[in-house]
């Protein structure tokens, strides 16, 4: 049974049985603790943690996951990969265990030609919580199960939660017994490779409190509304129903690795460390794919830059296993072709993903010949000083700058005869790791105040009644103010807080719209209002500072948004979608926004696109742009549900999750339609002007535009056409023949350059043989020493050509110094034949500060009058040896 069909009798099965079938959230994922969707449940964390009213009693979803937190180890183990798939059935105190094992059997063992998977029920165990009896009797009555094949286990394995207060609960999970070739008989508790885990029933029926680890908190009582959470990992089930020994081998990743293979001539199965590199290949490939499907960028930071190390892990495990020519080009369309049936938006968005794959694999081989010279001068210097390891340092620096794997560099300081520093390199690689965990802790914060409060507050008095759509103020009730320690009852002038308001007008910062600015005003305070988030979901947050008096928990004030900061706002948020339709029209469909921010008065937009843009299609986008502000083409806001979106061709955000009901805004009807949840004009004309202001790269296969809107669009041109005619008047031409005027100045300044830098050489190169006659012998060797009016590379080119002016029947070496405190040695071929070496020696006399080959090494670093001090010592080290 392919994988595809496997996901759609899921689907249908719980269809039938009363459950809303909700599609799979993007794997980029608005919760602030994490970077993409890691389990199926996450997109319904709302409604099991009770911050939200759930839309349906029951759901289901197949939803795409990607967990990278040991990265390196995918591929040395054929049973954890990336990406997966979690197939899910979820109650909202609707039915609890005794419907979710019925339904879990059901399903398993019931035959194919019914619409189950056809399980043979002999061979599937169960394990429960030791203290949950009630799911042991149940597995007895409803399946049969006899007691030997129904383990209890203890909190580490089979009791649930998020990790922080809240719902929590028994699990029970669904093993499937693959035979005595894979491992020994016993159950799961003594062998999990022979018996498979499928599926997992979390009963959420308790509330935890404060505590760490799988146990160390108490149960503070039992849930009102007890929750079903289930997970089915798609790629397990296909293991088991496609009689493959493990998910590598499934149709949906086989094809990859087989294609590899293929390319780089080897054979699956033939050897160990050639096995886990093409695992590496599929596993990574198809992950890319799907990451990339759903807009995520490589980059430096964040998802973009798991994304490229997934991307450069899979183009360097090609490498290692010999093949090197670009390989994503041949292995994404094979993955694309596996994930299509399942996943048509991978076939539609192609060309996109391909793109910007192709591209950060280009980006990435020429970082590799970087690297690779880096690390070739790195081992020359140790073997020059007579050492044999690498620094871990070192090594830290070619991981974290150029991209380069540890085993890279392992392997290729080994074929130099060097070994690593492997713990110096551990070290840093963990005090990396600690400040991007303390970086996720923040994250949970939300950017605002202490969560836990929050959620207090949230569970107290329900979601804040958001108002930002229609009005600018509102008549609103203090319900609680945190500060940095926690709750407190009052803030005092000159305070900043976090208050949370029955009601509120303030757009909160999402969807690339920074939040709005205003103030709070009450009978006995004043507040100005920094920032606003949603820390929460249904939650408003306000960062406030208090100007004036006193502000209280229970106080009634007057919030209002400040008119100006929400017209810019408006103005640069509906200025982007104009934009983005402007790019589109220009460059073609695969011109997609994978980013963007927008303020009052600047806009910016990442898109994918290789290469610059010429001035000329700036100037076409720029043009397309103002000519819907011309044409003042209607701003209309529709809601509807996501399918019918799609069905219009709505431009979904990829890092959004979407509800039932979604908001699209139109701009002139089809030629702008987006899912959006920002604030927007009512008329294009409203937005003023579009003035690109720049345009650059961001990253391998990515640019970003900015823009200048509103007034301050105006006055950026107005600041433009003043500086033209200042140039023009200046330059006594029409501002027409400015081109043609500025580029024969050019053209002069550049012969003029090109002439300064004849007579310089000339210059040089009789200084040069005048210090050639002047050389001290010291202790045999001819020492020239001299300074330079100059910088470093004139005193490097004067030392350079002293030296070619020297016998070469003897040693000798020329040593000049810049007026920016540089010295640079060149010893000729029988200095280094006679065992010189011009590193060592700039760093003898600059104590350690300088470097390069044993010919023609720099230093610097000492002031410049004692550097001409130095100089006339030189012989004298020369000639001590």
């Amino acid at each position: 049974m392919r994988t595809a069909e496997i996901r759609s009798r899921f689907l249908t099965f719980f269809a039938d049985r009363g459950h809303t079938v909700v599609p799979s959230a993007p794997l980029p994922t608005p919760d602030p603790t994490l970077l993409f969707v890691n389990a199926g449940m996450v997109p319904f964390k709302p409604y099991l943690t009770g911050e939200q009213e759930p839309p349906w009693p029951r759901a289901t979803s197949v939803q795409k996951c990607v967990r990278t937190l040991d990265i390196e180890e995918v591929g040395k183990t054929t049973r954890h990969g990336s990406f997966f798939q979690m197939n899910g059935n979820f109650s909202f105190g609707d039915y609890f265990k005794e419907q979710a094992i019925a339904f879990a059997w059901e399903l398993s063992t019931s035959p194919v030609a019914d619409g189950g998977y056809g399980l043979d029920p002999e061979k599937i165990w169960v394990t429960v919580h030791h203290s949950d009896d009630e799911a042991r009797g149940l597995w007895r009555t409803l399946a049969g199960l006899p007691d030997e094949r129904i383990v209890a286990r203890g909190d580490e394995d089979n009791f649930w939660s998020m990790g922080v207060p809240g719902p929590c609960g028994p699990c029970s999970e669904l093993y499937y017994d693959r035979g005595p070739a894979l491992g020994r008989a016993g159950g799961p508790a003594v062998d999990e490779d022979r018996y498979m885990e499928f599926w997992n029933l979390v009963f959420m029926q308790d509330e935890r409190g404060e505590g760490a680890g799988k146990s160390g908190y108490p149960i503070l009582g039992r849930l009102p509304r007890p929750n079903i959470d289930t997970g089915m990992g798609l790629e397990r089930m296909a293991t088991l129903l496609q009689g493959k020994d493990n998910l590598y081998e499934i149709d949906e990743t086989r094809p990859v690795l087989d294609r590899a293979a293929e390319l780089a001539g080897v054979r699956y199965g033939a050897a160990h460390q050639t096995d886990v590199r093409l695992r590496v290949v599929a596993d990574h490939v198809r992950t890319a794919l799907m990451l990339l499907a759903d807009g995520t960028a490589p980059g430096n930071e964040g998802r973009g830059y798991v994304l490229r190390r997934i991307l450069r892990r899979a183009v360097r495990s090609m490498r290692q296993l010999g093949y090197q020519d670009p390989a994503l080009p041949e292995l994404l369309a094979v993955a694309r072709d596996c994930m299509a049936p399942s996943y048509p938006e991978v076939a539609d968005a192609y060309a996109r993903i391909s793109d910007q794959a192709c591209g950060e694999e280009d980006a990435f081989r020429a970082t590799l010949r970087q690297g690779t010279a880096v690390l070739d001068t790195a081992v020359a210097r140790v073997r020059e000083e007579g050492g044999r390891t690498l620094p871990g340092g070192q090594a830290f620096l070619l991981h974290d700058t150029y991209g380069f794997p540890i085993d890279l560099t392992l392997e290729m300081a080994a074929e130099q005869g060097v070994e690593v520093d492997r713990e110096g390199f551990t070290t840093l690689m963990n005090e990396q790791r600690e400040r991007a965990r303390a970086d996720a802790r923040a994250r949970k914060s939300g950017g605002t105040a202490d969560t836990s409060a929050l959620r207090s507050l949230l569970d107290a008095h329900g979601p804040t009644d958001w108002r930002a759509w229609e009005s600018l103020t509102a008549e609103a009730r203090v319900l609680g103010v945190v500060g940095a320690g926690g709750p407190v009852p009052v803030a005092r002038e000159g305070e900043i807080v976090t208050v949370v308001l029955d009601r509120s007008p303030f757009y909160a910062e999402s969807g690339g719209q920074d939040s709005d600015a205003g103030r709070l005003s009450g009978a006995s305070a004043e507040a100005e209002v920094l920032d606003v988030q949603r820390p929460l979901a249904g939650l408003i947050a306000h960062q406030i500072r208090v100007t004036a008096g006193e502000l209280a928990v229970g106080d009634e004030v007057v919030a209002a948004v400040d008119p100006e900061w929400r017209l810019g706002a408006r103005q640069a948020h509906s200025g982007t979608h104009v934009l983005h339709a402007a790019l589109r029209e220009i460059l073609g469909p695969t011109a997609l926004q994978s980013g963007s921010y927008n303020r009052p008065g600047y806009l910016r937009l990442d898109f994918p696109w290789r290469g610059a843009l010429s001035p000329t299609v700036r100037s076409e986008i720029e043009e397309a742009a103002n000519r819907a502000l011309r044409r003042d083409l209607p701003v209309g806001v529709r809601w509807m549900t996501l399918p019918e979106a799609k069905e219009i061709g709505a431009l979904a955000l990829f890092d959004e999750t979407y509800g039932e009901q979604v908001r699209v805004v139109e701009i002139g009807g089809a030629w702008s339609r987006e899912l959006c949840g920002g604030t927007h004009v009512e008329h294009a004309a409203q937005i003023g002007t579009v003035a690109l202001t720049g345009e650059s790269s961001v990253g391998a296969g990515m640019r970003r535009l900015e823009a200048a809107v509103g007034i301050e669009g105006f006055d950026y041109l107005a600041r433009e056409r003043d500086l033209v005619s200042r140039i023009a008047e200046q330059l006594g031409a029409p501002r027409a023949e400015l081109p043609e005027k500025i580029g024969g100045l050019l053209d002069r300044l550049k012969a003029a350059d090109r002439e300064n830098a004849r007579l310089k050489a000339v210059a040089t190169a009789a200084r040069a043989a005048e210090l050639a006659a002047t050389g001290v012998d010291a202790n045999g060797t001819l020492v020239v020493t001299a300074t330079a009016a100059g910088p470093a590379a004139d005193a490097r080119a004067l030392a350079l050509a002293v030296r070619d002016r020297l016998p070469t029947d003897r040693p000798g070496l020329a040593a000049v110094a810049g007026d920016d405190g540089a010295l640079v040695l060149a010893l000729n071929g029988a200095a280094t034949a006679a065992g010189l070496n011009a590193s060592t020696l700039v760093k003898r006399v600059l104590d350690g500060r300088g470097g390069g080959s044993k010919e023609v090494a720099q230093g610097g670093g000492v002031p410049v009058d004692r550097l001409r001090h130095l100089l006339p010592e030189l012989p004298r080290i020369v000639g001590r040896g």
